[in-house]
């Protein structure tokens, strides 16, 4: 079954850390993604960009709105995702707990609905 691990983390909390602990978390990031691809679990995952880059769009009265940034404030924002294979939620969370971000943020794990 796929699972989508989203990435929640302060932003501040990266664009205030020196370059080198950036690069540090970065490189942790590559060789977790480096073992589920070769453990077989990854099929897709990307970084985001910050939140000020984003827009939310609704339809109202059959038109477009658009804001500027994500809908709610939150403490934590969405800073990426990975999407995996996993033979259930407890191995999609094994994997979840050994992600970088997963000792200063939160990863959720959510089971991808199959149409």
């Amino acid at each position: 079954m796929r699972y989508m691990l989203l990435i929640y983390t302060r932003e501040t909390d990266w664009t205030s850390l020196p370059k080198d602990e950036q690069r540090k978390i970065a490189a942790e990031y590559g060789a977790y993604t480096e073992s589920i691809k070769a453990s077989g679990h990854y099929r897709s995952g990307d970084g985001l960009e910050p939140t000020a880059r984003a827009r939310t769009v609704r339809a109202r009265n059959g038109r477009p709105v658009s804001t500027d940034g994500p809908f709610a404030e939150t403490r934590e924002q969405l800073g990426g995702y990975y999407v995996i294979e996993a033979k259930d939620l407890d191995e999609a969370c094994a994997l979840a707990a050994r992600m970088p971000g997963a000792s200063h943020g939160a990863v959720e794990v959510r089971p991808v609905m199959e149409m």
